[in-house]
């Protein structure tokens, strides 16, 4: 899990900073870079939560499971209530 999120960190905040170095020399198609970048960072928890949910079912901790369930649930409930 650790790795997961180093990595994924890691990764989000190249895409942001090559996003941003792009926009010095054209600025829509390096804001829309440094854009997606920002979208990992906010995707890293939901995976993993998602990542946490499928660990614990394969474990066989139901309890667990269902908690990560709910969790996966109601950040996927406040992306799309919070959509325009």
């Amino acid at each position: 899990m650790g790795t997961l999120l180093h990595y994924g960190t890691l990764l989000a905040s190249a895409v942001i900073a090559s996003g941003l170095a792009l926009a010095l020399g054209f600025a829509a198609p390096g804001m829309r870079v440094a854009t997606v970048g920002l979208l990992l960072i906010i995707l890293l928890p939901v995976v993993r939560v998602g990542v946490m949910l499928m660990f614990f079912l394969r474990a066989g901790d139901y309890k667990f499971g269902a908690v990560a369930a709910l969790v996966l649930s109601i950040i996927l409930l406040s992306f799309f209530l919070g959509a325009p």
